[in-house]
């Protein structure tokens, strides 16, 4: 069998309600609609955290985000840098001879030249490299040249770059990473694109927002899945889609984005499912995966870079151990071993293991909440990574002093749920069935130990400014 062409196309903040085919029939992505239709929708697929840099951290390496060094999204302090240690994706599919690409966001090592993508495994990046950027006021990177705004909205533009990049690369095995940063913030989008979502009163016009910039992407989208018909590489290409955590649902008044999720509870900054579980659809035509249907088994963001490699038939090293695992064999129609226990942990600054960390075991799911004190950040360090992430030019060096102080009470008592009984999480069963709360709890303690043992966070390598 030839090797596939590979195509991660991934969202920013999208939720499950904000796709077309889950939502409650405001937003509309006639383009991912189709995609699923035609492909593999993964009913149970997770992400690696319920924030972007962890989560992309995981999503990148095959292993767990406390392992990687990229915990948080503080980038003047470097909590966002992914260790120099770690071999990436990219890295891997570039050894084996594929030409890779990334274009959107980064988010995995904001400052600093040895973090740059060009050095983790991307032949070309064309994109930002902070967690934010605006639609209209873009300044974006090509391979370390900086280009300012020229009227184009951002997410055509990364559009049109990826469909760039297929072109170029139509006559080689090529990885693209096309990671849209729709719909974060800021709530941005075209008036004329905005206008067929606006339902005053019923909905705020930042939901309107969402659905707006989600159906510009959608439209992006399914201009790539064209480009690839159009230059005879569809059947040789595998295209998922996926979105990096739950959807924001925070904001006041009409910015307020606060929507529809598939009746799952929680959003992006939480471990409930609706922020950390999102949409997975794959699409490989020509008989390599079977389309028209829903796959029910347990996936997470680690095991995408073991699978990956496995349908491109290069094994994975052993060395650094990965927490992933190839499942094609289970998205190609066998039925899956035993489920894995996944584990999630974040919180700002220093990791807290009581704080914002969930276990699933099966059906069973145990849940930390979160400690508020522990997910504040320095409003002036905010607006230090707002600036320089717009500037990155100027950097000269990260913040090296201690993190701000502060006081944490004690945590709040763990919850248990049944997830098959209990999908939304609506009743915690932890007085019921204490033993399982304290196996459950002692097996989250040990992961911790365990995936923050040996962790470059928050040590540099020397000499790396």
């Amino acid at each position: 069998m030839p090797r596939p062409n590979i195509v991660f196309i991934m969202a920013d903040d999208m939720g499950y309600g904000d796709f077309g085919r889950f939502g409650d029939g405001r937003s509309r992505t006639p383009s991912l609609d189709q995609l699923a239709a035609e492909g593999v929708c993964l009913s149970q697929h997770y992400s690696a955290s319920c924030v972007c840099t962890p989560a992309r951290a995981g999503l990148l390496t095959g292993r767990y985000p406390h392992r990687t060094g990229a915990l948080e999204m503080r980038s003047i302090r470097g909590l966002d840098r992914l260790s120099l240690d770690e071999v990436t994706v990219a890295d891997r599919f570039r050894a084996a001879g594929y030409r890779t690409g990334l274009v959107g966001k980064w988010h995995t090592g904001v400052y600093g030249d040895a973090y740059h993508p060009n050095r983790r495994g991307f032949d070309e990046f064309i994109g930002f490299r902070g967690g934010a950027m605006s639609y209209w006021q873009w300044r974006i990177e090509r391979n370390g040249t900086f280009q300012d705004a020229d009227g184009a909205y951002l997410t055509d533009l990364l559009t049109e770059e990826a469909v760039g990049f297929l072109q170029r690369h139509r006559r080689e095995s090529f990885f693209l990473c096309l990671h849209y940063n729709a719909p974060h913030t800021p709530l941005d989008v075209p008036e004329a694109e905005l206008a067929p979502f606006l339902e005053p009163g019923v909905i705020t016009r930042g939901v309107s927002a969402v659905y707006a910039m989600v159906h510009v992407m959608d439209r992006g989208i399914g201009r790539v899945c064209q480009a690839l018909r159009d230059l005879g590489l569809e059947d040789g290409t595998l295209v998922l889609f996926t979105s990096d955590n739950g959807p924001a649902m925070y904001g006041h008044g009409e910015e307020c984005m606060a929507r529809f999720n598939a009746s799952m509870h929680g959003g992006k900054g939480n471990v409930y499912e609706g922020g950390i579980r999102v949409p997975m659809v794959l699409h490989w035509p020509n008989g390599n995966l079977v389309g028209g249907r829903t796959c029910d088994a347990f996936a997470h963001f680690t095991d995408w870079l073991p699978t990956l490699l496995a349908a491109a038939g290069t094994e994975p090293p052993s060395d650094p151990t990965l927490d992933g695992h190839n499942i094609l064999p289970v998205l190609q129609g066998e039925a899956p071993a035993a489920e894995p226990r996944r584990f999630w942990q974040w919180n700002r600054y220093a990791p807290v293991p009581t704080c914002n960390a969930a276990m699933r075991d099966g059906d069973w799911k145990l849940v930390r909440p979160l400690i508020r004190e522990a997910m504040w950040t320095s409003p002036e360090e905010m607006e230090m990574d707002r600036h320089f992430e717009m500037h990155p030019e100027a950097f000269v060096d990260i913040l090296r002093t201690p993190s701000p102080p502060r006081e944490l009470p004690p945590p709040p008592p763990p919850e248990l749920y049944h997830l098959g009984d209990d999908p939304g999480e609506t009743r915690n069963l932890a007085d019921q069935h204490p033993d399982r709360t304290r196996r459950m709890l002692d097996e989250l303690e040990r992961w911790f130990e365990d995936a923050n043992a040996g962790s470059p966070w928050p040590a540099r390598p020397s000499g790396v400014p």
